[in-house]
């Protein structure tokens, strides 16, 4: 079938790395550190190494695919090459879930934490404001998005460096609050069970370091930056994860028995040890940096969404028109306003009930873990299955290790999240059906 344009090669390694950044964010524990401290018993710094090496597994599987199948459908292209087309469809129908709704759950944390700072803006405002500036920046081009997103990360890094600094000078000058190496130990100790069980909440941190396979065919080099790019983002996330919960651990004067004791001191606890132990101006520095911080964050995955359902289109899953180039700007646009809008749609559904973002936010995990458990099969279906390789280790052994972190995180999710992901899931199956159905039909000769 005639191509209707193609996607641009502009993108330098760095692009890559600043797009999986940007979407995951420097500073993603900053929400969930007392959440991380009171499960864990205040060993937060060894439960994001952990999870940092739990997430592993799954960058190694996107490198490896991203090497042989260098197309823009990220997880889909990889299951049609490993596991078949029907697989392949499944595959994206479930990660279209984290790149659909992620934005919608960014956009909705930017207004209301702008709201917040500012009263007198009401919280939509801001919403709106943040979607169409970043839409716009979409639509424009993939590099001049990739410029604008690395100034927003250079300043999010900035603010966290701020703190780094400012946090050894008091731990210098006075020392910590707790024991120095609690954040690894925890407050007199910790258990195995509950380092786990704090992993399990820990890997969502890293979620968007895997929509750098989205732009594959966008690359300026050759098909293993790609892989090269999204090692590099989660080994750099995951640095700069256990830096800063490090700090703020062994700063922290609140016991995590405490913590635990009183839920709703766990959400504004990193804001709470910067500004008693650091200095106010920069726990409101740091409130700033993630109000604005999200919002680029969802234009990074309104533009990995964008690409996979272009690449979803053009294999001729979803509806042709989405494999559409833009000749001007070389993005497939429609695919791009089609996502925004289903975000745009969702946002505000979700802005109208009180349990809307923890509805999100839960559904969002099951897509993603889903999808990577699929990219997981992919692998072995690829390499062992159909070239017979003999590698052991990245084509066996990680993948399967990898499959099993996605699944155990998938049994701990909430029991509304996996209701809604099977309904997606039996939805996927319905429009695979009939697409098919429809593609067999067509082709059938008139006289039959």
């Amino acid at each position: 079938m005639k191509e209707q344009g193609a996607l641009r090669r502009t993108l330098s390694a760095r692009d890559l790395i600043v797009y999986g950044l940007l979407f995951i964010g420097p500073l993603a524990p900053v929400g969930v550190f007392g959440v991380l401290d009171a499960k864990s018993n205040g060993a937060v710094a060894l439960v994001y190494v952990v999870a940092t090496i739990a997430m592993a597994f799954t960058a190694i599987s996107y490198a490896q695919m991203s090497r042989v199948v260098p197309e823009a459908g990220s997880v889909f292209a990889y299951a049609s090459a490993g596991l078949g087309a029907g697989a392949g469809f499944l595959a994206g129908w479930l990660v279209m879930l984290d790149y659909l709704l992620i934005p919608s759950v960014a956009y909705l944390f930017s207004g209301i934490a702008l709201h917040a700072l500012f009263p007198a803006v009401p919280a939509w405002a801001f919403t709106a404001l943040a979607f169409a500036v970043t839409t716009a920046l979409n639509v424009s081009g993939v590099r001049l998005a990739a410029r604008v997103g690395l100034v927003v990360l250079l300043a999010e890094v900035t603010v966290l460096a701020v703190f780094v600094v400012m946090a050894v000078a008091v731990l210098v000058g006075e020392g910590p609050a707790r024991p120095w190496l609690s954040p690894f130990t925890g407050v007199g100790g910790t258990t195995v069970a509950a380092v786990i069980g704090a992993v399990s909440v820990a890997v969502l941190s890293f979620l968007g370091f895997d929509a750098i396979a989205s732009f594959a065919e966008e690359t300026s080099g050759d098909s293993r930056q790609v892989g090269r790019a999204v090692l590099l983002c989660l080994g750099v996330a995951g640095a700069l994860f256990a830096v800063q919960t490090y700090l703020a651990g062994v700063l922290d004067p609140v016991p995590p028995a405490e913590l635990a004791a009183h839920p709703a001191a766990q959400g504004t606890a990193f804001y709470d040890v910067t500004g008693v132990a650091v200095a106010p101006w920069l726990a409101t520095l740091m409130k700033i940096a993630k109000a604005v911080g999200p919002a680029f964050a969802a234009m990074a995955a309104v533009a990995a969404a964008g690409r996979l359902l272009y690449g979803m289109a053009r294999g001729g899953g979803l509806p042709r028109a989405l494999s559409s180039v833009d000749p001007r700007s070389g993005t497939p646009r429609v695919a791009l306003l089609s996502a925004g809008a289903v975000t745009l749609v969702v946002s505000v559904w979700a802005a109208s009930r009180d349990d809307g973002l923890d509805v999100l936010v839960s559904i969002v995990d099951i897509g993603a873990l889903s999808a990577f458990a699929m990219l997981h099969a992919s692998v072995i279906g690829y390499f062992r299955i159909r070239r017979g390789s003999r590698d052991w280790l990245r084509h066996l052994l990680v993948p399967v290790a990898g499959a099993l972190v996605a699944i155990w995180i998938i049994a701990l999710a909430s029991p509304l999240a996996k209701l809604v992901g099977l309904v997606w899931l039996v939805a996927g199956l319905i429009v695979f059906a009939v697409r098919r159905n429809g593609a067999a039909g067509r082709a059938r000769p008139s006289g039959s």
